[in-house]
């Protein structure tokens, strides 16, 4: 259903990337696991999945309507700068 959903971009974002995702489940059971969602974009919004940098990962309940919300940002160079 994923690949249904979500749209392929025409020229697929570069670089270190930014996710924010926002899951509701259908009933508290699932444990909070964003790695589906982010191997199902690859070759859709980027390359790979390796260039998300930052994670933002929240849990929801929706009992009548589990779904996702996702936004992809390229990252600032600020907020990775590969020190330390």
């Amino acid at each position: 259903m994923f690949a249904e959903q979500c749209p392929v971009l025409d020229e697929l974002i570069e670089g270190d990337l930014v996710a924010t995702i926002d899951i509701y489940y259908a009933s508290r059971r699932p444990d909070l696991d964003e790695s589906v969602i982010l191997d199902e974009m690859q070759g859709r919004i980027y390359n790979n999945d390796r260039q998300v940098k930052a994670k933002h990962i929240f849990w929801h309940l929706d009992r009548d309507n589990p779904r996702s919300h996702i936004r992809i940002e390229a990252m600032e160079s600020s907020d990775c700068s590969g020190d330390g």
